[in-house]
């Protein structure tokens, strides 16, 4: 996925969604609540089927506010925004525990934790590849985590109505109540001796990945019952932690596909 170069801003107002995908899966999800939407004569044509479907199905929603795109760059400068901006309260945060008593009685399932990735656009792209693969949490810290912000968001393409994301105080007990669940605990290091192919990845599964340059914390690391590495080969040696984590989630549902 191309981000946009580093000289670009961030947008100031952190609580806005943009961008297509995400917006769409905003105004279309059940759970949200919005208080205004902002659309270019584009972005009204882009999301014009999203529109209908909301209408149908009687989703209380606010009437669009059609703008000129110089109103939203101001809103939102340096973002990406296709001409869609939506003013939308946060969705309710969910628990740990919440998450592990819906997966209680189901045979297979994949978490995702993440220790201190702290890039929203890594982040994001880790919870669209969740979403895809059929990953039913991605789990991280609320410190050394960043906020679910309309980068993040824009960068997870809807995702983040999709799957939820649960934040934890310490990640140390978060892994030790998932294996107390039944979750079999996958750590990710270059320097692990078995390879990701070589391992069983059937039943109840928590892929643990961790910033890039520092890996996995040593904590983190003894919480996890099996260490892996990705099947690279020289010159590349590693990957952005982003496109770890959609290799191993595809592995992941491959394996829990043959075995269902």
């Amino acid at each position: 996925m191309k981000h946009r170069p580093n000289t670009a801003r961030e947008p100031k107002q952190t609580n806005l969604l943009y961008g297509f995908h995400a917006v769409r899966q905003a105004w279309l999800n059940p759970e949200r609540s919005v208080r205004a939407l902002y659309l270019t004569e584009a972005g009204e044509q882009a999301m014009a089927e999203a529109l209908s479907i909301a209408k149908a199905e009687k989703l209380p929603r606010p009437p669009v506010q059609r703008v000129d795109r110089e109103r939203i760059d101001q809103m939102l400068p340096g973002a990406v925004h296709q001409g869609i901006a939506l003013d939308a309260a946060p969705l309710e945060e969910v628990s740990l525990g919440e998450i592990l008593m819906q997966l209680e009685d189901e045979p297979s399932a994949c978490l995702v934790v993440l220790d201190q990735v702290t890039d929203p656009h890594n982040v994001g792209a880790i919870m669209r590849s969740a979403a895809a693969f059929g990953a039913r949490a991605v789990i991280m810290t609320d410190r050394n985590a960043p906020p679910l912000t309309g980068v993040l968001a824009k960068t997870a393409c809807g995702a983040v109505d999709a799957i939820p994301l649960v934040r934890v105080g310490n990640l140390s007990r978060a892994l030790d109540e998932i294996r107390q669940s039944a979750f079999w605990t996958i750590g990710f290091a270059e320097e692990a001796e078995q390879d990701l192919n070589a391992a069983d990845l059937s039943g109840k599964i928590a892929l643990v990945l961790g910033a890039e340059g520092d890996g996995l914390r040593r904590l983190t690391g003894e919480r996890c019952d099996l260490m892996v590495r990705l099947p690279t080969q020289p010159p590349i040696g590693s990957l952005n932690v982003s496109n770890a984590a959609a290799v191993a989630l595809f592995a992941t549902a491959c394996q829990q596909k043959k075995r269902d």
